[in-house]
């Protein structure tokens, strides 16, 4: 093989219309037929994220396709990240670092400054490995923002990418998606797509065979894949998660997760969610919550806006009077900070001030703009409470908030968790987290991921019901995340035509034979 990486790219007629998924699927095959794949994606908008061992940020989206390739997560391989901080600004992430706040206006203007980070990082991860799977944002269509492109067509164009265009049947009308992309399009980014994936279908392939014929003609594009609707347990990293509105049922347990305006890293409940002993729901009205075992409260890219919005909506008071009737609080990051008695914002990190906290937890935060990054490994504390089987139990993770907390020396409070914080050049071993009765918090995304947790937290929850659970695995979330993304490449390898996606990445060159121009796609 030559020494730079091939290259594929998934471009979407939409958001959401499957193009994370189906890259990570596409990490998983190349993996598992021999090559050395990572993802890319030059701009990420999410407030998902992940950290890195290096204490770096990045998009979990990555992350998760990495994971899928069997490599370590790196910055290389989405050096820009945007976290929505309002409906017109964002936190701008550079190379995992923090590098400034910017409305969209200023944003779209500053953006092709980024071009040489974008590009660094790139060749660097041609150097390193033998398929970039290549991931676009949005689609490449919306013409109002096609100037300096930086993230569809405009990075298919500067590293010479073939695309694969991805419509969503499922909300209907992917035949006019696909058609009116191509159709905005100019002649040099059409021909750049070399393939057509109709994804989210149900029902029977059979009847979608005259539609399938025809936008071929159309377009003069084949359709290379039909993907059903798949039912793969895959961590999503936008708003558009369907985990927001799922309805579960036949879980003897109920856990709520409060829906907050500005939700971040919701994945932190996904190994709850796949355990199947729980209803998980998520909740954003006061009628809405009911008499749960469990409330959650999430990370928030805004601590004092949502906190305000738990309080005009009610839903603060709700949670408050659900503490003194039983049910166990939880909170993480920014639902952590909501639960003590104070937020302070002296240097205007959100929107400045002071505000009430819940008063569930004696514990006071002041913001900074000073980002804490770092991954986490370490033990539950000999806690209190409902959970206090957990005490003990392995847990790892990772932090990224802006603010101290402090803990108040009162009766009653613990520490939640003693965790071995990675600061290169070495660990700190050091208290994290707090818990007084039924009531914790801690700063440690993931702190439900690690074999036993689940089985622990689930069985104390259903001791104090007085309910039988099912047996389950003692899997960890990471054990059992590897049995998905070999679940969704069976399903891509039955649906998708491998042996055209390789040879989109091949170039003729005389008298050159290329390895994966030689490989079979299994």
């Amino acid at each position: 093989m030559s020494k730079k990486a091939k290259a594929i790219m998934i471009q979407g007629t939409m958001s959401n219309a499957g193009k994370s998924l189906i890259a990570a699927g596409l990490c998983r095959i190349f993996r598992q037929d021999g090559f050395r794949a990572a993802p890319f994606k030059s701009q990420n908008m999410a407030l998902n994220s992940y950290i890195t061992s290096e204490g770096l940020e990045m998009g979990r989206a990555q992350a998760v396709q990495a994971e899928a390739a069997g490599v370590e997560p790196s910055v290389l391989m989405n050096p820009i990240l945007l976290k929505p901080s309002s409906d017109t600004g964002s936190q701008v992430i550079v190379n995992g670092e923090v590098h400034g706040n910017m409305s969209a206006k200023e944003y779209f203007s500053y953006k092709k400054n980024l071009v040489p980070d974008i590009l660094k990082a790139y060749r660097q991860l041609e150097e390193m490995y033998d398929i970039i799977v290549i991931e676009g944002a949005g689609s490449p269509a919306e013409i109002n923002l096609k100037q300096d492109d930086i993230v569809n067509m405009g990075f298919a164009r500067l590293v010479d990418a073939p695309v694969l265009l991805v419509g969503n049947i499922d909300p209907g009308g992917v035949f006019a998606q696909l058609a009116g992309t191509v159709l905005l399009l100019e002649p040099e980014e059409q021909a750049r797509i070399k393939g057509m994936i109709i994804n989210k279908f149900r029902g029977d392939p059979s009847i979608l065979e005259p539609g399938v014929e025809m936008i071929e003609k159309i377009t003069g594009i084949p359709v290379v894949g039909l993907l059903p609707y798949m039912q793969v347990d895959i961590e999503e990293e936008d708003s558009l998660s369907q985990r927001f509105t799922a309805k579960h049922t036949g879980g003897v347990l109920d856990i709520v997760v409060i829906r907050l305006p500005r939700i971040s890293n919701f994945t932190d409940f996904a190994a709850l969610e796949a355990a199947g002993q729980a209803n998980v729901r998520y909740v954003s009205e006061v009628r809405q919550l009911g008499e749960p075992d469990m409330i959650l409260l999430p990370g928030t890219k805004n601590t004092l806006g949502d906190l305000k919005w738990l309080r005009q909506n009610g839903l603060e008071s709700a949670v408050c009077r659900a503490k003194e009737q039983g049910s166990v609080i939880f909170g993480i990051c920014g639902g952590y900070q909501m639960l003590g008695r104070m937020v302070s914002d002296p240097e205007q990190v959100e929107e400045g001030g002071t505000i009430w906290g819940m008063g569930l937890l004696p514990v006071e935060t002041v913001l900074t703009r000073n980002k804490e990054r770092t991954q986490v490994r370490g033990n539950f504390a000999n806690i209190s409470g409902v959970l206090k089987s957990l005490s003990g139990l392995e847990l790892a993770g990772y932090e990224i908030h802006m603010g101290r907390t402090n803990i108040l020396k009162e009766d009653g409070t613990l520490p939640l968790a003693k965790a071995a914080v990675q600061t290169p050049p070495g660990q700190r071993q050091e208290p994290e987290g707090c818990c007084r009765g039924n009531v914790y918090g801690t700063y440690i995304h993931g702190i439900f991921d690690e074999a036993g947790v689940v089985n622990a937290l689930f069985t104390a929850l259903a001791e104090r019901k007085g309910v039988a659970l099912e047996p389950f695995s003692e899997k960890s979330w990471r054990e059992y995340k590897e049995t998905q993304y070999d679940l969704l490449a069976d399903t891509l390898r039955k649906n998708l035509d491998m042996n055209a996606v390789y040879a989109m990445m091949i170039k003729e060159e005389a008298g050159n034979e290329d390895r994966i121009g030689t490989s079979t796609a299994r």
